[in-house]
Formats: structure tokens, sequence, C-alpha cells
């Protein structure tokens, strides 16, 4: 059964870039009816932490939040996280707590000290053509979500892959450490079940919002107010006010905080068949692929 209770839906569309403030983090959100979705300004920009207190502290009440990036990393294939390291991690939790405590000094929530560790970097391609023995080659691991994203015809990068304009490693790690320093405070689906009420996270994939409005896969990315009208028009949302560019981090998370609107009461999106108990608890899934 989908929940039906929540009152707002946001997106964020994430960034695993140092600094202390990410430009290329959005966020945006819409109400329950057919009204435009807006973004979400921050003075001087978004950070990791500054999303942080908004998810914890700031958020209204029953909000149905996507975050752009992988909650977990392949666990299925091979029976762990990092075979091979006595500290692999039991579970996705275990894992946000082990990335938060070795990227504890890392300011800004990044996660470098995680990637560099002598045991873990054996399981990511780096940066400077460092690829570690326990990578996989090629495209790298996937989790079984990914795994179905490529049967529907989408292009995931592996999570343990840290290179290119395309990765989402890096965004992934980074976001580790939020939903670890999160615990307790909102539950995150689907390692935890969806809430009667209240507010809850899912981990979203923006192109898949794109699809649904009718963009062609390899061009989901938008970059004119006119473009994101069309595409908010397909799922049923009002359109946003003005004309002209628009980045496409904003693009993507105010077409996604509509998606989730149009797509969240659909029970079928919340218990795909490859969901079972173990790949809830360890490698977590994507919201919207079946």
């Amino acid at each position: 059964m989908a929940p039906d209770h929540f009152d707002h839906y946001a997106a964020i569309d994430w960034s695993g870039a140092v600094g202390p403030v990410q430009r290329g983090i959005a966020v945006a959100i819409c109400a329950r009816n057919d009204g435009a979705p807006e973004l979400i300004a921050r003075p001087g920009g978004w950070s990791r932490r500054a999303v942080l207190h908004w998810l914890r502290d700031e958020m209204p009440d029953a909000t149905l939040v996507g975050l752009d990036l992988g909650l977990s990393l392949p666990f299925a294939d091979r029976g762990a996280f990092f075979p091979g390291w006595d500290e692999s991690p039991a579970d996705a939790r275990a894992l946000w707590a082990l990335v938060d405590r070795i990227s504890a000094d890392d300011p800004h929530l990044a996660a470098s000290s995680f990637v560099d560790h002598p045991h873990a970097s054996r399981h990511f391609r780096r940066h400077g053509g460092r690829e570690g023995d326990q990578y996989g080659g090629g495209r790298g691991r996937l989790r079984l979500s990914e795994v179905e994203q490529r049967l529907q015809g989408l292009n995931p990068y592996s999570n343990l892959n840290l290179v290119g304009a395309a990765q989402v490693g890096k965004s992934s790690l980074t976001g580790m450490r939020v939903v670890h320093q999160l615990a307790g405070k909102l539950p995150i689906w689907p390692f935890d079940p969806a809430p009667a009420r209240g507010s809850l996270i899912v981990e979203i994939y923006t192109s898949l919002a794109a699809i649904a409005a009718g963009r062609a896969k390899g061009r989901t990315k938008m970059t004119s107010i006119e473009a994101l009208n069309i595409a908010l028009e397909a799922i049923g949302s009002a359109p946003v006010t003005g004309s002209g560019a628009i980045d496409d981090h904003s693009a993507d998370a105010l077409l996604t905080a509509a998606w989730l609107r149009a797509y969240a009461p659909r029970p079928e999106l919340w218990s795909p068949a490859g969901l079972t108990p173990d790949i809830a608890r360890t490698e977590g899934w994507t919201f919207g692929i079946t």
C-alpha cells in the first residue's frame, strides 16, 4: 500500500564536491495539490550541513523528500560491501556509521578520508588512474536496484566509481554522512518502512522523473524554463514562472519534486519485486524502479 498522507514533496539535487558550499545542490518543494514546485533559496548557497539542518529542523511536517544520491553500496553480488576487510559493515546503517566515523575530521561533511582509507580504497576507482584491486573492473559493481535500472534502459554508474562527470560515488558517500547524522530523526525507505504519518526520505534518480515527463534517455537535462515547463505539464504540474536559462541542478530538483507528488501514490513503486528484506537492509532501493 502506498502512503498517502504527505502534505509536501521535496527533491534535493546533491553534490559531493569539496568546499564549504556546493553549487550543485538545489532544493525544491511542492504542496500536495497540483501547484508549481518552488526552489528553496539559501543565502550564500547550499552546503551539505545546511541541508542536514533543513531536513532535521526546517522541513515541513509530512514531507516526502528525495535525495539524488546512492544511499548504499553493492552488497548482494559478493555478500559484503568490502569483501576481505574485517571491518566491512553488515548492513547499510553500519556502513553510514563507518563512513561518518572515518571521515569525522573532514570538513563540510566530505568523505575524503574514507575514500583514501587503505582498506576502503581498494574497492574504489579514484582520480589519477587509481583503480583498487577490488573495484571489479569495467563499470564497477552495481546494486540490484542499479541492475534493474540498466534493464529499463537507464545508464547507472557504480557508487564505487569516483571518477568522471557522471559519477555519483562522491555524492553517495557524503550523503551517507548526512543520513547517519539524521539517525532517529527521520525514517529512510526502505531501510525503514514507510510510516503512516510524518516525513520520509527516499533515494531518487532524477533521470527517472525526466523520462516520465517525456524527455529522451540520454537527454534528460533541462537548461531552460521553457523545457522545464513542458516536462512539468507532462506530469500534471502547474508551470514555474519566468523564462530563459535555468541551471540543470535547479531544473532537476523542481521536476523531481513534482514527479514525487505524481508517482508516490502508486503502490507498485513501494513494493518492487526485487526488494527483499535483505536487500532493504543492505543495499536499499531507488524509488521509482520496479
